[in-house]
């Protein structure tokens, strides 16, 4: 991506001269900070949605008086953009798709299992094959591909991907704990 990047920035100093050259990198690093905010503001409203259904506790729904912002959701998205900045950027695009392919083979798994266990269950959406072995053959390329960029991560990735799984774990686990002993406060019904 950034040899791209160099490439076309190269090539606009060639092209337009110095001044296209300035002007496309102030447009490149506007458009990579509206970016961000982008995906800030998406992971913010995510955990408010959460609070308001209740799998979050209720601190994450506040909402700032004047602007009407999930305050809390923004300083805790924040927070773990800042925790992430310190690893490699390698690291964490491939700790995003070992993680990302994990959770799509468990999503086939759940597919696969659901039509084995309830064939008749109405669904909102049509697979329109029927059998098991033609669903498992449909669901099997993908899964190699899945598998492959599972089985190339290094050990690092692995290291990251399970200290993030079990953080999960453990959060939905001390969720469920604050929940049953009422030391939080949740909205909505779960």
């Amino acid at each position: 991506m950034i040899g791209c990047e160099y490439v076309n920035l190269c090539a606009t100093g060639v092209i337009g001269g110095p001044w296209l050259k300035f002007w496309t990198q102030a447009g490149a690093v506007l458009s990579s900070v509206g970016m961000f905010e982008a995906q800030l503001s998406s992971g913010a409203f995510q955990l408010l949605g959460m609070a308001d259904l209740g799998l979050l506790p209720a601190v994450f729904a506040r909402r700032a008086a004047r602007l009407r912002t999930p305050w809390v959701a923004v300083a805790v998205s924040s927070a773990v953009t800042l925790a992430v900045s310190f690893l490699a950027f390698d690291e964490v695009v491939a700790t995003a798709n070992f993680l990302y392919s994990l959770g799509t083979l468990l999503e086939f798994a759940a597919f696969l299992w659901l039509r084995a266990r309830q064939p008749d269950l109405k669904r909102p959406y049509r697979v329109p094959l029927s059998s098991l072995p033609a669903l498992a053959a449909m669901c099997a390329v993908p899964s190699a591909f899945l598998a492959y960029v599972c089985a190339v991560a290094g050990w690092r990735v692995f290291a990251l991907a399970g200290a993030l799984t079990a953080l999960g774990v453990g959060l939905h686990g001390s969720m469920r704990l604050c929940r049953a002993k009422r030391w939080l406060k949740f909205e909505g019904q779960h």
